[in-house]
């Protein structure tokens, strides 16, 4: 049935302390691949950010996934009661003072805002008008309809794998810093 909503979706990054002083990551896509248990916690940290801006990278927002938050059951991300609706959005929920938990989700634009520590990610595109069967859309008369053209086979694009170890994540890219300027001599006035 077009025009039906499929549940929104979300991914956790998680990581996990234990008592000997060591960490782990997981995530809640299982076929993804963590690396072990390591006591350079740093490392994982810096792991579990990329693994969560690779699931970013990958996922398309689908204009027909509800909100992932179920405002109605209660969410827990959001304290103030709203109606789920607007556009869907990916949102990437993660606080820096605990540092631990990256969340992906498809939320609505009303509830996004309510959610703290949120960056939007990604915007769904909106779905073509589909016309009613049996009627095509025709050209005005007169006008000039052009050929169809052939477009070039896409490259299929490439699929994170690995994530197999922290050392397989790429380094944050360096902070840039300001060219100085020199400062203009002031006018006498």
């Amino acid at each position: 049935m077009p025009g039906s909503r499929v549940p929104g979706r979300t991914w956790t990054v998680r990581l996990t302390g234990h008592a000997d002083h060591s960490a782990s990551v997981t995530c809640s896509t299982e076929a993804c691949r963590m690396p072990p248990r390591s006591k350079d916690t740093a490392a994982l940290k810096r792991f579990a950010a990329e693994h969560a801006r690779a699931h970013a990278r990958l996922a398309t927002v689908r204009p027909n996934a509800a909100c992932a938050c179920r405002a109605a059951a209660q969410c827990a991300w959001h304290e103030t009661r709203t109606q789920c609706t607007g556009s869907t959005l990916l949102v990437l929920v993660h606080n820096p003072a605990v540092g631990q938990v990256w969340t992906l989700a498809e939320i609505c634009q009303s509830c996004a805002p309510l959610i703290p520590h949120t960056a939007v990610l990604g915007r769904s595109q909106p779905q073509p008008q589909t016309q009613p069967q049996g009627q095509a859309r025709r050209a005005p008369a007169g006008a000039v309809v052009p050929a169809p053209a052939t477009a070039p086979a896409a490259a299929p694009l490439p699929v994170a794998g690995g994530f197999s170890s922290p050392q397989a994540a790429p380094e944050a890219p360096a902070a840039r810093r300001r060219p100085h300027r020199t400062a203009r001599p002031r006018r006498a006035s």
